[in-house]
């Protein structure tokens, strides 16, 4: 993916010290959603201190991006496994009083993947680190944040695991829900990569003027909107499920009659029955023939995507584009997307799908380490934060 960087040429040499980051000159029809480059990403404090954990070799490529873009070699550190599967944890250097984050991807192994860092969080607690972040750019377990039956809300375990390790800040990026901050009795910048990947529709998809942002479903419409106004680009919902064929339907003639059951709490007094959901057969609000369609959300079991690129290409989509923060890119994933109707599937580097691009060349991946090491370099230095958050909607 191309980049256009650009010197900031302010008069006022204070403003130029203190903010690192300078847009582009905003577009006319889209307004300001490009990250550039930092001026100078060297200009940080001492007393830096930047450790990967060894769960992929792709967190250690992100921890060398940023450490180069900081301008500071990554810390000394030996994560490894026994032979009884145990993870150990030797920090080779010394953190005392220093800011310590831990760059932490999240591969197939989750639970080998949390274990590492929260080890390596408490090693460095307990030698004496003045302040700890943690980075991850996907949190491992974002799905389970709400209650199911009698399930357990996991997102939690897992927030308050990190915070009695010895995390006294979290950087992330698109939480499934953002809600999940709330979990944390730390600060939590979650980080959004919006910006990353309007950019790339600009810039990396011809006649993206004639595209649709398309919501895989209601639940993501509000996204989806906000893509379509930064983009000035129309909005299209799918709603409900394939159904199945008549003849497959059971049409009850052989069937006992349905009994009225009620649960009583008084011989007079009777609780209604929920009326259970039933989706309707899958329709489209909104045009989408002869145009580009993108759907935006995150890829794990990709099913559902390739059932809507069918959709889309029946109701008169000549390409179709996903665009998603975290590829998670489950099982088949590749296969089946190389076998789809989609055109190009575009994910951050959030998560390492290296694998999954070799088995799929549709596969395209947008680097987002840029906004990480600007994260890092305002919070070690004592910044504003807020910077990152320029032009970013709630519902981003």
């Amino acid at each position: 993916m191309s980049q256009t960087w650009k010197k900031r040429t302010s008069a006022n040499k204070e403003d130029e010290l203190s903010a690192a980051w300078v847009p582009r000159d905003p577009l006319p029809e889209c307004g300001e959603i490009s990250i550039q480059d930092p001026v100078d990403m060297n200009h940080t404090k001492g007393g830096l201190v930047i450790f990967t954990a060894n769960s992929h070799p792709s967190s250690r490529e992100m921890g060398k991006r940023i450490s180069e873009r900081l301008g500071v070699e990554l810390g000394k550190v030996q994560v490894y496994q026994e032979s009884n599967r145990e993870t150990r944890v030797q920090v080779q250097e010394s953190v005392r009083g220093k800011d310590v984050f831990v760059i932490q991807t999240v591969s197939k192994d989750v639970n080998t993947t949390i274990m590492e860092m929260l080890i390596l969080v408490y090693a460095c607690r307990t030698s004496c680190a003045r302040s700890i972040t943690g980075v991850l750019p996907y949190f491992p377990y974002s799905k389970q944040c709400k209650m199911r039956k009698r399930g357990s809300i996991v997102s939690k375990l897992i927030a308050s695991m990190m915070c009695k390790a010895g995390l006294t800040h979290l950087i992330t990026m698109d939480l499934h829900q953002k809600e999940i901050q709330g979990f944390f009795n730390i600060p939590v910048d979650n980080l959004r990569a919006s910006p990353f990947l309007l950019q790339y529709i600009q810039e990396e998809i011809p006649d993206y003027r004639n595209a649709v942002i398309v919501a895989k479903s209601p639940a993501s419409a509000k996204r989806a909107q906000s893509f379509a106004e930064r983009l000035r680009l129309g909005l299209a919902v799918i709603h409900g499920e394939a159904q199945d064929a008549e003849s497959d339907q059971v049409d009850g003639r052989h069937s006992p009659p349905t009994v009225k059951t009620t649960g009583a709490i008084h011989p007079s007094m009777e609780i209604p029955l929920l009326i259970p959901k039933e989706k309707p057969p899958i329709t489209v609000v909104g045009d989408v023939g002869g145009r580009i369609a993108i759907i935006d959300d995150i890829i794990d079991d990709v099913d559902s995507f390739v059932a809507a690129a069918e959709t889309l290409k029946e109701r008169g989509a000549y390409k179709i584009f996903v665009m998603a923060t975290h590829g998670i890119l489950s099982l088949d994933a590749p296969r089946f997307i190389e076998e789809s109707a989609i055109d190009e599937v575009v994910v951050t580097n959030t998560i390492p799908h290296e694998l999954q691009k070799l088995q799929c060349p549709k596969i395209k991946t947008v680097d987002i380490s840029m906004i990480l090491s600007e994260a890092i370099r305002r919070i070690h230095n004592g910044e504003s934060m807020s910077y990152l958050f320029r032009n970013i909607g709630m519902d981003d």
